[in-house]
């Protein structure tokens, strides 16, 4: 009996953890490339701000410091962006390249398309609002 409280209490606490883990979404990379690589990397969204607690401040105040003046811009159209869940920001076609930026179900999705190589970057928009946070935080002149 005692074993099976103890099973069902691990259950329930990894259960919640992987719920806590995956909220926030998924964010994910692909890259194939001509010579017939590939890289994928599947990361969960509430890992990214989590892990920028344990980045030395001195780096975080760097990358502040170069995104600072964008942190406000990146806030704000974050915020505005999950107002329109389908939505086409950028699309150009040229021969045989292709750049589509959109968001789609409160991810932000990048797709490149180029003679051979491709790459294609969707990042919830959430993870997105808690990094700039972060970085303005950790901001010295914000």
């Amino acid at each position: 009996m005692l074993l099976a409280k103890l099973a069902l209490g691990l259950g329930g606490t990894m259960v919640l953890a992987g719920a806590y883990t995956f909220h926030e979404g998924i964010m994910r990379v692909d890259e194939k490339h001509a010579d017939g690589r590939r890289v994928q990397v599947w990361i969960p969204a509430a890992v990214v701000p989590v892990a920028m607690h344990f980045v030395p401040k001195r780096h975080l105040e760097d990358a502040a410091e170069q995104a600072g003046p964008w942190l406000p811009t990146l806030r704000a159209l974050t915020k505005e962006l999950e107002k329109y869940p389908e939505a086409e920001l950028v699309e150009v076609r040229q021969s045989d390249q292709h750049v589509s930026i959109r968001t789609h179900d409160g991810k932000l999705l990048i797709d490149v398309s180029a003679p051979g190589d491709e790459v294609h970057v969707a990042c919830p928009l959430a993870m997105l609002e808690h990094v700039s946070r972060e970085l303005q935080a950790n901001a010295p002149s914000l």
